[in-house]
């Protein structure tokens, strides 16, 4: 499916701060959008900062559509991200989106979303276009502690939330891979929905092969154009090589070769 892409400066509606390491960017469009789809992404233009070339993408973390809005989660990584973190309520923001494919339309009701880090953004706005499709998830989160836990209400509102943090000062201790939801003899899930780090996708692919789960992930490739030009995100499948920020940036784990 070819979506017709915009160029366009948002309004900051507001610059939420959720911990040291993560804001919330609510942005308002003057203009009816077009489809957005979960999964699907935004490339950001960081104006005055002098370290930032390239735009920096983002995950669409969740959409109001009669209000013409939607939320970026953001992680502080460095200048371009530090300079985001900076904007006030009515600066404006460029943005191109929508940019790459979606998670696919799942065909039945026993779903799990698994999300590790700041790999947790494009999750949100999956779990309400599955409550439109009367879908509620199981959603499992993973955190480094307490502190950085964020919006647990707002994902409750969409499905049951199990959380998991290293130190063990929020939920189960340990990587979300192991919370005892995954470790049972079998599990009762006919689809998985992942995004976060490599190491992560891959152990959450390799438990869903194990009980012949199908799993789609979110992969966070280095991107710097976002249309497919510059090859900085390619990723080995079972087509050869594909761009991430075109094929992807959701792939099924049984074309990737990992």
């Amino acid at each position: 499916m070819v979506f017709k892409k915009n160029v366009e400066d948002l309004t900051v509606i507001r610059n939420l701060r959720l911990n040291q390491r993560h804001f919330l960017l609510e942005l308002q469009s003057e203009q009816p959008f077009s489809l957005l789809l979960p999964g699907q992404f935004v490339q950001a233009l960081v104006k005055d900062s002098p370290s930032t070339f390239l735009r920096r993408p983002f995950s669409i973390h969740s959409v109001d559509i009669p209000n013409k809005r939607f939320r970026l989660l953001i992680q502080i990584k460095g200048q371009g991200t530090r300079h985001l973190s900076l904007l006030k309520e009515g600066d404006k923001l460029n943005l191109i989106y929508p940019l790459g494919n979606s998670f696919s339309i799942p065909t039945t009701k026993d779903v799990l979303l698994v999300g590790g880090g700041c790999g947790v953004a494009p999750l949100l706005f999956l779990a309400q276009f599955l409550n439109q499709q009367k879908i509620r998830p199981v959603i499992l989160l993973g955190f480094r502690s307490q502190e950085e836990t964020f919006e647990i209400e707002e994902y409750s509102k969409y499905g049951t939330v199990f959380i998991t943090t290293d130190d063990g000062t929020a939920g189960e201790k340990g990587l979300v891979v192991d919370h005892s939801l995954l470790q049972k003899e079998k599990l009762d899930f006919r689809k998985i929905y992942c995004c976060g780090p490599d190491a992560m996708m891959k152990s959450i692919a390799r438990i869903a092969r194990w009980h012949k789960i199908d799993c789609e992930v979110s992969l966070e490739n280095t991107m710097a154009c976002g249309f497919g030009v510059c090859l900085c995100c390619i990723t080995p499948t079972d087509k050869g090589n594909e761009r991430v920020c075109m094929e992807g940036p959701v792939f099924n784990t049984k074309r990737l070769k990992w």
